[in-house]
C-alpha cells in the first residue's frame, strides 16, 4: 500500500481504514517526513510514556547527533492522544535523521538541508498542470500521467439560467482552458478566485524563489516564471466567463451532473455556463485586478494584457454594483457543485481592495477600508475578506495614503495572535482548533499558516513563522495517522484520493502533488463508501484513504494553493 511502512506499535488504536480493508494503525513518533531548513523550528510529537528523553540519530549510522528532554505530557482533544513534544531545533547540520525514544518505534526518516521543499513546491504546482482542461499532456511534461486532450470547451452552451438578450439559452460560446476544480471535471469561478489569488500572491511575495523554480510546463522557457505560466492557463479561462455585453460573470462551467470515474477524454457530456452571480463577478474582479498588477512586468510577452484584465475587472465590478445580491441558486437540471454563498459583503471588500490598489480610485476606497467585525483567522472561498487585508497590508506604496493599510495590518495581527495562542496552548503544537476539522481541514490549517506568514512579514516575530512551520509539518506527517497528506511526497502518503484521473488512469500511484482534504468528522460520504468505513469519529482521526471519500480525501485547487504558498514562504524566509 505504501512505498515504505515503518514498524507501528500494535497497542495503539486503529485510526482509519484503507481501500484494501486493512487497518491503518495510529502513528508512533510523528514528524515531517520531508524535513526542515537548518534554521527552522523542528518538532516531533511523541506518544506519552515512561521515557523522559529522546534522541535524533543519523539515519545511516544510527549514531546519536542530538539529545533532549521531552515536553510535558498532555491530551490533544482533537485526537484523544496523550502526547509530548520533542524539540530538536538546535540540530542544524545537514543530513538524514530519525527521532528515537526508548519503547517507541523510530520515526520516519527526514532530512535537514538547504531546500527541503523545492520538489514539494514544484510538485504542488505541477498538480495544476496535470489537472488542466483543454490540453493533451504528453510524456515530456506528464511522464506516466500523459493523457489525451479532454474537454476542449470550445462549444459550450448557455444554460437557461444564464441567458441574456444577446446570448439566449442554447447559444454556443467558447470557454477553453482552466483547471478542473477538484476530483470532478467542472470549472467554478468562485473557487478559481481564491485559488488564483493565492498563487499570484505567492509569486508577488516571493518572486526570487519562483523565478528559479523550474516546474517543466509546456510553456517553460518562454521568459515567464513557471508559476505565472500555470496561473495564466486559468486566467485565460476566467476571462472567457465574462459576458462581453454586460460585464457579468458566469458562476460555473459544468456538465449537468458529475461524470463517472473516467479519464477526461472519456467524459463527453454537454457542457454549460450557468447563472451570473454577484459572488462570481466580484471574485473575478478581484483576481483580474490583482493579475493586472502582478503580470504587468511581463506585458512584453502579451502586450495590452494587464490593461485588458483591469478593464474586465472594472466592468465586473460595475455589474456587481448594479446586481448586488444575485446569489447562486442551483437550477433543477444541474446537479454539480454549487459554491453557493449567502453573503457577499466580503467579496465586495476584497474586490474593492484589489481595485483600489490597482487604480487608486476613490470609488473603491470606502469599501476597501470598511471595518470588519470580529477576528477572522483564515480566508476560505466563502469568506475572502482576509485576501484584501493581505494585499492592502503589503501594498502600502501603491496606496494614496500610506495609512490606508493600517487597519488591514491590525486585522492580520489580531488573526495571527489568535492562531499563535492556540498553537502555544496545543499539546500537538497546532493552530487548528477542534472545530476546524471540517471539509478541507488541511487547507484550513494551511490558510491559517498563510495568515501567520503575513504577521511574520510585518513584525519579524519568529513564533509566527514557527507556528506556520508546524502547519506544514502536520500535512507532511506530523499528525496522529503518521501520513503525509500530499500525494507522492513522504514515506507514507495518501494513495487513493477522490480524483477521477488518479482513479481511472490505471497507474497504482496517484497523480502526485495533490493535498488531500484531510480529517473530517462530518463523514458526509459514509453512506457512499460501501464496504469500507471510518474507524474513528475523533476529529483528527476521521480520515479515509479511499477513492470514495470525497469528504476527507478529495483534492481541490483551493486546497493546493496555500500549500504552494506556505512551502515557498518557509523556503524564502528561513535563510
Amino acid at each position: 500500500m505504501y512505498s515504505s511502512r515503518p514498524r507501528l506499535p500494535t497497542a495503539l488504536a486503529v485510526a482509519a481504514l484503507l481501500a484494501t480493508g486493512t487497518a491503518h494503525a495510529a502513528a508512533g513518533i510523528e514528524v515531517n517526513q520531508l524535513g526542515f531548513l537548518p534554521a527552522a523550528q523542528k518538532l516531533a510529537v511523541v506518544p506519552a510514556g515512561a521515557n523522559e528523553r529522546f534522541k535524533v540519530v543519523d539515519a545511516s549510522s544510527g549514531k546519536a547527533v542530538f539529545e533532549g528532554t521531552l515536553g510535558p505530557a498532555a491530551t490533544w482533544d482533537a485526537s484523544g492522544e496523550r502526547v509530548r513534544i520533542a524539540d530538536f531545533s538546535g540540530l542544524r547540520t545537514a543530513g538524514s535523521y530519525r527521532v528515537t525514544v526508548a519503547g517507541q518505534p523510530d520515526s520516519p526518516v527526514f532530512a535537514i538541508g538547504a531546500e527541503p521543499y523545492r520538489a514539494l513546491d514544484a510538485g504542488a504546482i505541477r498538480a495544476y498542470t496535470l489537472n488542466r482542461a483543454s490540453i493533451a499532456l504528453d510524456a515530456r511534461v506528464a511522464g506516466p500521467y500523459a493523457r489525451p486532450l479532454g474537454h476542449p470547451d470550445d462549444k459550450v452552451l448557455v444554460h437557461e439560467s444564464a441567458a441574456s438578450p444577446r446570448r439566449p439559452a442554447g447559444t454556443v460560446i467558447s470557454s477553453p482552458k482552466g483547471w478542473y476544480d477538484a476530483g470532478d471535471y467542472n470549472k467554478y469561478i468562485v473557487n478559481s478566485g481564491i485559488s488564483t489569488y493565492t498563487l499570484l500572491a505567492a509569486y508577488e511575495h516571493f518572486p526570487a524563489w519562483f523565478d528559479k523554480l523550474a516546474v517543466n510546463l509546456p510553456e517553460s522557457g518562454n521568459g515567464v516564471p513557471d508559476l505565472l505560466n500555470e496561473v495564466q492557463w486559468n486566467l485565460d479561462w476566467m476571462i472567457t466567463m465574462q459576458d462581453p455585453d454586460d460585464g457579468g460573470v458566469y458562476h460555473k462551467l459544468t456538465n449537468k451532473s458529475f461524470d463517472g470515474m473516467v479519464m477526461p477524454h472519456r467524459a463527453t457530456a454537454p457542457r454549460y455556463v450557468v447563472q451570473k452571480t454577484t459572488a462570481a463577478a466580484l471574485d473575478f474582479a478581484a483576481v483580474m485586478a490583482k493579475a493586472s498588477r502582478v503580470l504587468a512586468p511581463f506585458d512584453a510577452k502579451a502586450p495590452g494584457r494587464s490593461q485588458r484584465y483591469l478593464a474586465a475587472a472594472e466592468r465586473a465590478w460595475r455589474w456587481a454594483i448594479d446586481h448586488p445580491a444575485v446569489l447562486y441558486r442551483q437550477p433543477a437540471d444541474i446537479q454539480t457543485g454549487t459554491y453557493g454563498d449567502e453573503k457577499v459583503d466580503d467579496e465586495f471588500s476584497w474586490a474593492a481592495a484589489e481595485l483600489y490598489i490597482a487604480t487608486g480610485k476613490d470609488e473603491y476606497r470606502a469599501r476597501a477600508l470598511a471595518p470588519a467585525a470580529g477576528v477572522q483567522t483564515e480566508p476560505g472561498w466563502s469568506d475572502v475578506r482576509p485576501l484584501g487585508w493581505i494585499s492592502l497590508a503589503q501594498q502600502g506604496a501603491r496606496l494614496k495614503n500610506p495609512r490606508d493599510g493600517d487597519a488591514a495590518r491590525k486585522q492580520i495581527l489580531a488573526a495571527a495572535d489568535t492562531l499563535l495562542a492556540r498553537w502555544q496552548a496545543s499539546p500537538a503544537r497546532l493552530s487548528l482548533a477542534k472545530s476546524d476539522f471540517v471539509w478541507g481541514s488541511n487547507a484550513v490549517l494551511l490558510n491559517q499558516a498563510m495568515m501567520l506568514v503575513q504577521a511574520y512579514r510585518l513584525t519579524n516575530k519568529a513564533d509566527y513563522l514557527n507556528a506556520a512551520q508546524s502547519a506544514l509539518d502536520y500535512t507532511l506527517g506530523r499528525n496522529p495517522l503518521g501520513i503525509s497528506y500530499v500525494t507522492g511526497f513522504g514515506s507514507r502518503s495518501t494513495m487513493h484520493p477522490h480524483h477521477r484521473p488518479s482513479e481511472a488512469d490505471g497507474i497504482a500511484a496517484p497523480v502526485p502533488g495533490w493535498l488531500a482534504g484531510g480529517p473530517n468528522p462530518g463523514q458526509q460520504d459514509a453512506k457512499d463508501c460501501k464496504g469500507v468505513s471510518y474507524a474513528s469519529k475523533q476529529p483528527a482521526l476521521s480520515y479515509l484513504d479511499h477513492g470514495c471519500s470525497y469528504a476527507s480525501n478529495e483534492i481541490a485547487i483551493n486546497w493546493n494553493a496555500p500549500l504552494v504558498y506556505v512551502a515557498a514562504a518557509l523556503q524564502a524566509l528561513q535563510r
